[in-house]
C-alpha cells in the first residue's frame, strides 16, 4: 500500500532533481556536495551530532563518532574532489564513442542506526555529487541524528542558495511501510544496515545497490610482528565500539606463535576469557544479543558479562573451536567481544577463515597479518571475499584509508558471495549512469585467422 506521505516527498524530490539536473554543471554539484561536508565536518556540529547519536542510539562512543565523522567524510572529499560527473566525461576518436554523465534520479538510502549521521552524509554527498536528490530513511534510532543533520544541510544550502527538496527524510515516526513506499517509488535505492533491509531493498523492484553482512575473520601467522598485529586488532577491535561492520570478529592463530600473540594481545589491553559456554549465555541471553553488551565501553561491557579481567582490559578474546549456527561466537558480534582460534599451520588457519566466512560474512573482508608476500595472493583465491587486508587494522583500512587506495565509504559491496550486484565499496559511481554518442568509425573486422589460428593449431583443423 502506497503512502501518502511518502509519495508528497518523492514527487517534491523528483521536481528537486529535474531541475537540479537541467540547470546542472560541475560547479553546482561540487558546491552542493562541499556544503553537506562542512555540515557534517564543521567541529561544533559534529560533536552535536556525535553526542546526539550516542545519546539516542546507545551505540558507539562520542570521540569515536567524531573522528568518523570526520575522517569519512574527509576522506570522501578527495576521493571525488577531481571527479566528472557532468556533461562529457568521456570523449574518444578511436572508437568514435562520446560519453556524458547522467544522473540516476531520485535515491532512497536506507541507513543504520550504528552510524546515523556518516552514513547519510556519506550517501548524500555521493548522489549530490552526481546530480540526484536523495530521501533518507533513518533507523527509528536514528531519527533524531538525521533530522538534526539534514536541518544543518539546509542551512548550508540557504548559504548557497540550493533547494532543500533536494535533500529529505522519511519523517518519523518511520515505519516499515513509509521505507517500502519509499523504496517502490525511488529511482535508485542504497542500503546500508540490517540484513532485513537489505533483502527488502534487492527485491523492492527499484535497482539497489545493496551490502552484504560483515564478519570479519583475521588471521595471524607465524612471521608477523605481533606487537603491532595485536595494537591493530585492538584500534580497531574497540574503534567505536565496535559497531563497524569491518570490525574483527575472530582472530585466528597459527599454533606456533599461539601463546606468543596471546602476551601481546594482553599487553594491548586484550584479555583471554576461555569460558566461552558462560560467554554466549550471557552475550546472547534468550537467543539474542545482549543489549547491554552490543557497542558498549570497555567498563559497560565487562559489567554486563560479569567478568573478573585485569584493570586496562578493552576488549575480550574467547577461545573457539566451532563454526556455524550452534556456536554464535564465530557469527558477528557487534561488541568488544572476539572469537580466538588456534590452528596448527597457515593451511589450516585459511580454511579456518573460510569457514568462519561461509558461515556468515561471505563477501565482505578478511585480513592477514604476516610479512610472507606469497600469503596474500592465497588467501585471497582460497575464501569467497572481496578483500584481504593485509598488515593493517582492518576498521579502518576497509572502508577507505589515507595509507590504502580504497574508496572512502561506509557501506561495502560483497559480490555474489554476500548476496551482492556490487563488491567494491559503495562510491559516487555507483549514484551515476551516462548515455552515450556512438558515430561510425573505420571498420575493425578481424580475419577468421587471427581469431582462431591458435586455437586451429592446437585442435589441427
Amino acid at each position: 500500500m502506497i503512502d501518502d506521505s511518502i509519495q508528497a516527498i518523492v514527487a517534491r524530490s523528483r521536481v528537486a532533481q529535474a531541475a537540479y539536473e537541467a540547470n546542472g554543471s560541475q560547479a553546482r554539484y561540487d558546491r552542493a556536495a562541499q556544503a553537506v561536508a562542512w555540515a557534517i565536518m564543521e567541529p561544533a556540529r559534529n560533536r552535536e551530532l556525535a553526542e546526539l547519536a550516542v545519546a539516542t542510539t546507545g551505540l558507539g562512543n562520542v570521540p569515536d563518532k567524531i573522528t568518523k565523522n570526520h575522517r569519512k567524510t574527509l576522506g570522501l572529499m578527495r576521493d571525488i574532489q577531481n571527479a566528472r560527473t557532468f556533461g562529457v566525461v568521456s570523449d574518444d576518436a578511436s572508437t568514435g564513442i562520446t560519453e556524458i554523465a547522467r544522473a540516476k534520479g531520485v535515491v532512497g538510502a536506507i541507513v543504520p542506526s550504528t552510524n546515523p549521521a556518516a552514513t547519510p552524509a556519506n550517501n548524500i554527498i555521493n548522489a549530490l555529487k552526481c546530480g540526484n536528490s536523495i530521501i533518507v530513511a533513518p533507523s527509528p534510532k536514528g531519527v533524531a541524528s538525521a533530522e538534526r543533520l539534514l536541518g544543518f544541510i539546509h542551512a548550508e544550502f540557504a548559504k548557497i542558495g540550493e533547494d532543500p527538496n533536494l535533500v529529505q527524510m522519511v519523517p518519523a515516526p518511520g515505519s516499515k511501510e513509509k521505507t517500502q513506499t519509499l523504496m517502490e517509488l525511488c529511482d535508485m535505492i542504497v542500503a546500508t544496515g540490517s540484513q532485513n533491509n537489505v533483502h527488502r531493498a534487492q527485491t523492492a523492484g527499484t535497482p539497489a545497490v545493496a551490502v552484504g553482512a560483515g564478519n570479519v575473520a583475521v588471521i595471524v601467522d607465524e612471521t608477523a610482528d605481533l606487537a603491532a598485529a595485536a595494537e591493530k586488532i585492538r584500534a580497531s577491535k574497540c574503534f567505536d565500539n565496535a559497531t563497524s561492520c569491518s570490525s574483527e570478529d575472530s582472530v585466528v592463530v597459527v599454533d606456533a606463535i599461539y601463546d606468543a600473540f596471546v602476551a601481546a594481545m594482553a599487553k594491548a589491553g586484550g584479555a583471554v576469557v576461555d569460558d566461552e559456554a558462560g560467554i554466549v549465555a550471557k552475550l546472547w541471553p534468550g537467543g539474542h544479543l545482549n543489549r547491554e553488551v552490543i557497542a558498549q565501553d570497555a567498563d559497560k561491557m565487562i559489567a554486563a558479562l560479569d567478568l573478573d579481567v585485569p584493570a586496562g582490559t578493552e576488549y575480550i578474546a574467547v577461545p573457539t573451536s566451532g563454526i556455524g549456527p550452534d556456536r554464535p561466537l564465530s557469527g558477528e558480534k557487534l561488541s568488544r567481544v572476539l572469537a580466538l582460534y588456534r590452528a596448527s599451520d597457515f593451511d589450516e588457519a585459511v580454511q579456518i577463515a573460510r569457514d568462519i566466512q561461509l558461515h556468515q560474512g561471505a563477501g565482505h573482508s578478511v585480513g592477514l597479518h604476516s610479512t610472507n608476500t606469497v600469503r596474500p595472493m592465497i588467501l585471497a583465491n582460497a575464501i569467497p571475499t572481496s578483500r584481504v587486508i593485509v598488515n593493517q587494522a582492518h576498521t579502518f583500512a576497509t572502508g577507505g584509508s589515507f595509507t590504502n587506495g580504497m574508496p572512502f565509504s561506509l557501506s561495502m559491496g560483497c559480490g555474489t558471495w554476500g548476496g551482492n550486484s556490487v563488491n567494491d565499496n559503495v562510491n559516487h559511481r555507483n549514484f551515476l549512469q551516462s548515455t552515450k554518442i556512438v558515430r561510425e568509425i573505420p571498420a575493425n573486422e578481424p580475419a577468421l585467422e587471427d581469431i582462431f589460428g591458435t586455437y586451429w593449431e592446437e585442435t589441427e583443423k
